[in-house]
């Protein structure tokens, strides 16, 4: 079975109506990116970062996955799928796909802030006082800015051995996640399905782009990618 792999971002979620943490001022939902994003930013007001991933967590109950979402989960029945994703949302795993890595963390996991880092399932608020079993403070499992991306050498494995690259709802602008696509074979298709892309054609070689959101240019290329089609 060929290997597909998925490189999505913040477009992906944002056709399920989560909105895309930065605008344009890079403001994160209206807070400076060195409040709640950072983790100079816990030390100094652990209960305003909490809060502000307590709020995140709570908006997952609110939305669902898109029609982007299903199509990538059927690809499973055709290829060796792998979602490599920047989003903390657990969309792609409730639309049904069993592989998906997460490179920026996950809102419904928390960590220890002790030295051995160790990760919970949670679903509820994370507020001042819970504890992991050792007595630390629990934080979110997001990688902050100035954090390592701990899953970043496995998510170049996995795309180093894509025998097709689709890159969906993000830029490719922003490293490390950016440097991803460099791991590419040569000659391996990729699709960049974004409406207002950043890549012209030729740039990465074998690059077709569908200008399309999310929800609208998965279900058209996972109908063109089906094993007996063209594409």
């Amino acid at each position: 079975m060929k290997r597909l792999v998925v490189l999505s971002g913040a477009g992906m979620s944002a056709d399920s109506g989560i909105r895309t943490f930065r605008d344009a001022g890079g403001l994160w939902e209206g807070h400076p990116v060195e409040q709640v994003a950072t983790p100079e930013g816990f030390r100094q007001d652990p209960r305003r970062v909490l809060d502000f991933y307590n709020q995140r967590r709570r908006q997952l109950s609110e939305v669902a996955p898109n029609k982007g979402h299903l199509a990538l989960a059927k690809m499973e029945q055709h290829y060796h799928t792998t979602i490599v994703t920047q989003n903390v949302d657990d969309l792609h795993e409730r639309a049904g796909s069993s592989r998906v890595l997460h490179l920026h963390g996950e809102l419904l996991k928390a960590r220890s802030t002790g030295p051995n880092a160790r990760v919970f399932p949670w679903f509820e608020d994370i507020v001042l006082g819970d504890t992991c079993p050792d007595g630390f403070q629990l934080r979110p499992h997001i990688v902050w800015f100035g954090e390592e991306v701990p899953m970043l050498q496995r998510a170049a494995e996995v795309t180093a051995q894509a025998d097709v690259l689709i890159i969906v709802g993000t830029s490719m602008q922003v490293y490390p996640a950016a440097g991803l696509v460099h791991y590419k074979k040569e000659g391996v298709p990729l699709y960049f399905v974004d409406p207002d892309p950043q890549m012209a054609p030729g740039e990465h070689g074998n690059l077709e782009i569908i200008r399309e959101r999310a929800s609208v240019g998965l279900p058209i290329l996972a109908n063109r990618l089906r094993p007996g089609d063209s594409g």
